[in-house]
């Protein structure tokens, strides 16, 4: 089973990565865009690891909405939090967004040292923390954004942090339009009037998902 590198396997040889997913009974599993790749709901106590490819998190809601509450891309883990607490929900699920190979690690097996008592072992514990750490600063982000009360306010929120995450007052969406519209939570065609708006007004200028803070 080849891996890529990681922050997940970051210190961790290639060798100790093969005899490691061999331990932990790991099955790597190939998807294609749309496909659903983990639902919450049926409880598995896994966490996937995509090895290739990008994926959404999606929540549907009671009445049939969609949002998207976080953006997966390569080198992405998910499910770490909720696999560890044993806690389910019914609304939701990782989709596949390109094409992906993910790799799922079970829960179990993670978290219980095995009887060959591999040294790379704690080393993966302490990378999977520390990208545990990360997702919760993104959250928080994501929470920073939905705190605002209009779309041009929740739209320059996160462009602000795209620009401060890239370096740069121009930046791309990891996503497209839509997904953007569902990520902060607003209709899609009121979305591209407020961005139609900014752009008239020269707060920025766009070309496709290249967006400019002017």
């Amino acid at each position: 089973m080849e891996i890529t590198e990681s922050a997940l396997f970051s210190g961790i040889s290639k060798e100790e990565i093969t005899s490691m997913t061999s331990c932990f009974n790991a099955k790597m599993m190939h998807f294609s865009s749309g496909e659903t790749i983990y639902d919450f709901s049926k409880g598995s106590r896994e966490i996937g690891f995509i090895e290739r490819g990008s994926a959404y998190m999606v929540r549907i809601d009671v009445n049939g909405n969609r949002t998207i509450l976080e953006h997966l891309k390569s080198g992405s883990i998910f499910g770490d939090t909720i696999a560890f607490s044993g806690i389910t929900t019914d609304s939701i699920f990782i989709q596949c967004d390109k094409d992906s190979d993910v790799l799922f690690l079970p829960c179990s097996n993670i978290t219980t040292p095995c009887c060959n008592g591999c040294s790379h072992h704690s080393l993966l514990l302490k990378n999977l923390f520390y990208i545990m750490s990360a997702e919760l600063l993104s959250m928080s982000r994501r929470v920073e954004v939905l705190s605002h009360r209009t779309i041009r306010e929740k739209l320059m929120c996160y462009f602000n942090i795209c620009a401060s995450a890239k370096g740069s007052r121009t930046f791309t969406l990891p996503f497209s339009l839509n997904a953007l519209a569902d990520y902060i939570c607003s209709d899609r065609s009121a979305m591209m009037r407020e961005l139609k708006n900014m752009k008239d007004e020269g707060i920025i200028s766009s070309d496709k998902k290249i967006i400019t803070i002017n």
